[in-house]
């Protein structure tokens, strides 16, 4: 009996494998606005998704580091679905407040930079297979906001 329960294991494993699945490429981490507590930064993430119907994505996770430490985590329930058979643009803000910023100090630059990895995973449900994370990265310099876009 357990000869027959692996073998079909393995052939479910084999065919699932192979199954075409959605890509996600996040493209771009901005600044986007500042406010009283917070400052504000925009993951772009581009979905393609080779179907014909539109796939529910369950969630969207996230967790910025700087200088090699996690600085924020959250998620985004509910963002809404791929569109079929095209590509979607998926905007994820990530609210990092001041008290924070204000730590990261030692490693701006002269140009008020700061090192960073935004990581991802796209949590979407995919029919037979059920919910799919897709992990995501990007590493890069983002931008702190100045004095004058605090009290401009």
């Amino acid at each position: 009996m357990a000869g027959l329960f692996d073998k079909a294991k393995n052939f479910v494993t084999e065919k699932l494998g192979n199954v075409e699945k959605p890509e996600a490429e996040l493209t771009d981490v901005d600044f986007r606005k500042v406010s009283f507590d917070a400052a504000e930064y925009l993951g772009k993430v581009h979905v393609k998704n080779p179907y014909d119907h539109s796939i529910p994505i369950c969630e969207i996770s996230y967790t910025l580091k700087c200088v090699g430490r996690e600085i924020v985590a959250g998620t985004v329930p509910d963002p809404g679905s791929i569109k079929a058979s095209d590509v979607t643009i998926l905007e994820v803000p990530v609210k990092v407040p001041h008290s924070v910023l204000a730590t990261l100090c030692k490693d701006v630059g002269a140009d008020w930079d700061i090192d960073y990895e935004l990581i991802l995973g796209l949590t979407i449900d995919l029919p037979v297979i059920g919910n799919f994370t897709i992990p995501l990265s990007k590493k890069g310099e983002i931008k702190l906001p100045s004095l004058t876009s605090l009290f401009g």
